[in-house]
């Protein structure tokens, strides 16, 4: 059933009913309600007479047929155990509409229609020498036994060429193709390249649709004619059969892992153990390689292959580091713009080229602050400041939600608020203030909460019907325009500071992938990287698009301090309204999981943001060798959790699990 119930519940079948097969959706009573759950198995163990009469029956079958296949039934089951969650928690993940997340729906139900598609089918374009070289690899590596495979290509350089080809020849064989992307921005933009190739073959997934769109597409998905399914993350869900081949772009990204609410699943390791299950294959892709996946692959678990040549021999970008403590002391800024940037857009936008502006924060700026006193107004629920968006008038928490009217003046002392810090809203009225004439559009989660606006933004943008996009992570996904010539980040010391060892990582992938928006037709493009640490390593890495000095810096020092790939990670969070509880079960978390997991347990740690939405937070962190077993390690955990939360004085304190946390 669709609820955070670790157990399964066995009911009887009344006279006058057929067995329902498994995967079948049938409505039964549970305490004073009724619910749909999905039947697993029929029941063959013997039950006591003194419990048979405690079986309470099925009230309906809700179909003629199963809705959930035995592929998915394992998946569901997998999940759940892999990601120490329960079952119903992933079939209310996995079950599109929420139809299973609620009582009985209304007997009438809107049905929606997919339009066909009836534009004209264009032929695969021809591969280029090195993307024929390429598919070659890949195919010899699958024909091998080899059945994952990462492709390490650098950007533009026609990894999706790749994908189609080999799509083609799995449609041939009758066989269906998931094919992941890690945003709806790039689904948008993939959708009309790939209807022109597939038709009414291709199908779309992904949250943005209604949910009558989503179940439509559910039922289609489950034909048997072969399909190529392009979709974000919840498309692991769908029910393929007859799987041939798993694509996952852009697999470094960390928009595949499902923060809130549990499953807490990673797309990438389900998508191949669906494959896994099918006997199909899986293709990895991306310019900048996790550093799990590229120690696979340098291990021979997976196989390596490398395009390092753009399209049609396009040069990689030139990246350029600007010293932004120089430029401070020199006096030549202009707002949050050097003075060699302002030229270099002027002179991009003269020659009727486009530029990219990207900084990875949304809002006007991150907080105010008292001129006299120095508050900076927080929110009320979060230990967080609150985020001025001037547009609106007000303050936002980016955590909650909570929202309030912004301040002219300091509640405590009454002095004058200042802005600090800057985001995409503020950079846009800069750039506009800079450059009057020039048409400035914004992409970031404000600008982009209705369905269509993705669309629309990535769509003019695209026609060069705005000269300048500023944006946040959005912009760095993989997106293909003509006409840029020039990408600028304003600040990468946002980025590369951040508490996680990850940091780094993160910051090489964020800004190769934005640099590689530039220049992708026509001449070479370039990049400007505004820094206060132009002698970082990272950033000579990305100067010289070096990612296997990075890997190598990175994997010295995972190995060093017991992190990943070499660990595997699982982090617990309790929290508590009350801030002394909270501390107080996690104390106690950690003092029983030491006795069972020695050193390999954290001791209690107080994350960055220590409050959200009114909850006090505390973090353990259990390191597992990967050589180690981890269904015993898990079942251990488990029972030590169950343990301390079956003290009654720790009932009312939340936990989550986090299986290889991001």
């Amino acid at each position: 059933m669709p609820l955070a119930i670790r157990d399964c519940y066995t009911y009887s079948v009344p006279d006058g009913l057929s067995i329902p097969a498994p995967g079948t959706r049938v409505v039964v009573p549970l305490m004073k309600k009724e619910v749909r759950g999905v039947v697993l198995r029929p029941h063959t163990d013997p039950i006591a007479p003194e419990l048979t009469e405690k079986i309470r029956p099925i009230s309906a079958v809700v179909d003629n047929a199963p809705l959930v296949t035995p592929e998915q039934l394992h998946l569901w089951q997998w999940m759940s155990s892999y990601y120490m969650c329960t079952p119903g928690e992933v079939m209310a993940a996995a079950l599109p509409g929420g139809l299973d997340k609620r009582l009985i729906a209304p007997p009438k139900r809107r049905r929606v229609t997919l339009a066909p598609y009836d534009g004209p089918i264009e032929p695969e374009h021809p591969l280029t020498p090195a993307q024929q070289k390429s598919a070659d690899e890949i195919g010899n590596f699958f024909t091998n036994g080899r059945s994952i495979v990462l492709l390490h290509g650098v950007t533009s350089s026609g990894k999706t060429e790749v994908y189609i080809h080999l799509i083609r020849e799995q449609l041939r064989r009758g066989k269906n193709i998931l094919y992941l992307v890690p945003e709806i921005a790039l689904t948008t933009q993939l959708t009309t390249r790939l209807q022109r190739i597939f038709g009414d073959q291709l199908l779309v997934y992904h949250s943005r649709f209604s949910d009558a769109e989503r179940e439509q597409i559910y039922h289609a998905a489950a034909k048997s004619e072969p399909h190529v399914v392009l979709g974000a993350r919840s498309a692991v869900f769908l029910p393929l059969q007859h799987l041939g081949l798993v694509i996952v772009d852009e697999e470094h990204d960390p928009s595949y892992k499902q923060e809130e609410p549990a499953p807490r699943y990673h797309a990438r390791a389900a998508a191949i153990m669906i494959a896994r299950e099918q006997g199909a294959n899986v293709l990895l892709g991306t310019a900048t390689p996790s550093v799990e996946s590229y120690h696979l692959a340098q291990r021979g678990t997976y196989g390596l292959v490398e395009l390092h040549e753009r399209y049609a021999g396009l040069q990689l970008p030139d990246i350029q580091l600007i010293d932004l403590k120089r430029q401070y002391t020199r006096k030549e800024m202009y707002d949050h713009f050097s003075d060699p940037l302002v030229e270099r857009i002027r002179e991009v936008l003269a020659a009727n080229k486009q530029v990219i502006l990207f900084q990875n924060r949304r809002g006007y700026a991150p907080q105010l602050q008292c001129t006299s006193c120095g508050r900076i107004p927080r929110c009320v629920q979060c230990d967080v400041p609150m985020t001025v968006h001037r547009q609106a008038g007000e303050m936002r928490c980016h955590y909650c939600g909570y929202h309030t009217p912004m301040p002219t003046r300091c509640p405590d002392c009454g002095g004058e608020m200042r802005i600090v810090g800057f985001g995409t809203e503020r950079l846009e009225e800069e750039i506009q203030t800079l450059f009057p004439e020039a048409r400035v559009l914004r992409m970031d989660l404000d600008t982009t909460r209705n369905r269509n606006a993705y669309q629309d933004i990535i769509n003019r943008f695209a026609r060069h019907e705005c000269d300048i996009l500023v944006g946040t992570q959005m912009v760095t996904k993989g997106l293909h325009f003509d006409d840029v010539q020039l990408v600028a980040v304003l600040q990468a010391d946002s980025i590369l500071n951040q508490p996680d060892f990850r940091a780094y990582e993160r910051a090489y992938q964020m800004l190769e992938q934005v640099a590689g928006r530039a220049g992708r037709k026509g001449q070479q493009g370039e990049v400007f990287i505004q820094t206060f640490d132009p002698d970082n390593p990272i950033l000579d890495f990305v100067r010289r698009h070096d990612y296997k000095a990075l890997y190598a810096q990175q994997i010295s020092e995972r190995q060093h301090f017991d992190y990943p790939p070499f660990h595997r990670l699982i982090r617990l969070q309790i929290r508590d309204h009350n801030s002394g509880r909270a501390h107080r079960v996690a104390g106690e978390l950690q003092d029983y999981l030491h006795r069972i997991f020695g050193s390999r347990i954290s001791g209690v740690i107080i994350p960055a943001v220590e409050r959200i939405q009114a909850y006090t937070v505390r973090e353990l962190t259990l390191r597992i060798e990967q050589q180690a077993n981890q269904s015993e390690a898990k079942r251990r955990l488990r029972e030590a959790i169950d343990h301390i939360f079956s003290i009654s004085s720790n009932k009312n304190t939340k936990l989550i699990i986090d299986i290889d946390p991001l």
